[in-house]
């Protein structure tokens, strides 16, 4: 898996910024921060996808590490289950 999942963001993050910040680690598929769909507003936390496996494991030292102000919970993301 090379998705990783971003929490506890600054309201302020934004996709460009875990972009940003996750290319120190390798190259970045695609990042994204999840927004609520009726305010508009950042929901705290988002996906980062790296290109591949060995990257994805280098991004976990990301964790508890600052972004905005506030130290990210850096995770593999889980596959979403059915709802």
């Amino acid at each position: 898996m090379k998705k990783l999942f971003v929490g506890n963001l600054a309201w302020a993050t934004t996709s460009d910024d875990l972009r940003a910040f996750f290319a120190a680690y390798g190259t970045v598929v695609d990042a994204v921060v999840l927004m609520d769909r009726m305010t508009g507003r950042s929901r705290g936390f988002g996906f980062v996808e790296m290109e591949t496996e060995e990257q994805a494991q280098k991004a976990l030292e990301a964790n508890g590490k600052d972004l905005n102000g506030r130290a990210m919970n850096v995770n593999m993301a889980k596959p979403q289950e059915n709802r």
